[in-house]
């Protein structure tokens, strides 16, 4: 192979085989070891970071899901409740833990909201995780107190479009999928609605039911024990479909009103660099999860529809939905401020 070859190029040669030799072998290891580990895990606790406060629904699905793996691997498995800066900072945590499979975060459509709004966020939300699946998605629902003379969507745009300014519509917070459906219906109608933004959903359905505001976008999990009562009236849902306890009520695409498409969701990810291995045992495990009759159950009594996607399928849905929003920021010039 080497004949004629002078014993300086020989030896140059033979270098570089050698080399090549030992990082085929390099990766071939590491590719065992993944391997290995993946079949290992879990051996070990695995903590489940929620970036907001116990007690609300993101909390919920992730003692669910904590609750299913713990019973099923024999694992301890720890929710740890990492609030503040609108999940920044468990998220930031979760992304720069080691990428093992111990640590998992269980976060909401914010998580592909807020690059538009932030421009110094300490993580990129499409290289610094890996998604994992999607647990359930949610809607929101278009309502006005029961006493209000709107009995449509068209009498809310009728009454805008005759006196700007004068609707006022509440949202549960800035920045927040109801500020974008809201932004988005300006645009829409071309109509000037005045925005009430709250410290979270309890607040504004409190002052929804008691008719200080004319409007409200509301989460349907936090709407579900008013609709269909005497205190309020639902005109229409966001997202693709209709809503099991509001099923008479309409879309907003069925309505006309393109662009409200997106559903808002909870989903689980992993820091970026963990085995892809370890990310579709833990897909496997969620979805087996959602599958159960007792996680069904707490979606129903939420008013929220199931996931169960595959990880490739829960990035496409990411990056998908993560444009809209964008679009719907931009065009609608929504801030935090």
């Amino acid at each position: 192979m080497f004949a004629g070859k002078s014993a300086e190029t020989r030896s140059t040669a033979f270098g570089r085989m050698a080399g090549a030799i030992g990082v085929i072998a390099a990766l071939c290891a590491g590719t065992a070891g993944a391997q290995e580990a993946a079949e290992r895990y879990p051996s070990k606790s695995i903590r489940v970071v929620v970036p907001f406060p116990a007690g609300g629904g993101t909390d919920t699905m992730a003692r669910l899901i904590a609750k299913g793996m713990q019973e099923n691997w024999g694992q301890t498995v720890i929710v740890d409740n990492l609030s503040g800066a609108g999940g920044q900072i468990g998220a930031a945590s979760v992304a720069k833990a080691d990428p093992d499979g111990y640590t998992v975060m269980v976060s909401i459509t914010s998580l592909i909201q807020q690059p538009p709004l932030y421009n110094n966020l300490p993580y990129d939300v499409y290289t610094d995780f890996k998604p994992v699946s999607m647990l359930a998605y949610s809607s929101d629902l278009l309502m006005v107190p029961a006493s209000s003379p709107y009995n449509s969507l068209a009498d809310l745009i009728e009454d805008a479009r005759k006196n700007p300014g004068k609707v006022t519509v509440g949202t549960y917070g800035t920045g927040t999928s109801s500020h974008m459906h809201l932004g988005l219906l300006q645009l829409l109608t071309e109509t000037k609605l005045t925005h009430v933004p709250y410290r979270g959903a309890s607040p504004e359905v409190i002052d929804l039911v008691g008719g200080q505001i004319n409007a409200a976008f509301v989460d349907v999990t936090s709407a579900r024990a008013h609709v269909g009562t005497d205190k309020v009236k639902t005109l229409a849902v966001t997202g693709k479909n209709r809503v099991s306890v509001a099923p008479d009520v309409p879309t907003m695409g069925e309505l006309g009103y393109e662009g409200y498409e997106a559903n808002g969701w909870f989903a689980v990810f992993v820091p970026a660099k963990t085995p892809d291995a370890i990310v579709d045992k833990l897909s496997k495990e969620v979805n087996r999860i959602i599958d159960t009759p007792e996680f069904m159950e707490r979606l129903k009594a939420l008013s929220l529809r199931p996931g169960g996607t595959t990880p490739a399928e829960t990035m496409d849905i990411m990056k998908r939905d993560g444009e809209g929003w964008k679009s719907i920021i931009e065009r609608a010039k929504i801030t935090i401020d």
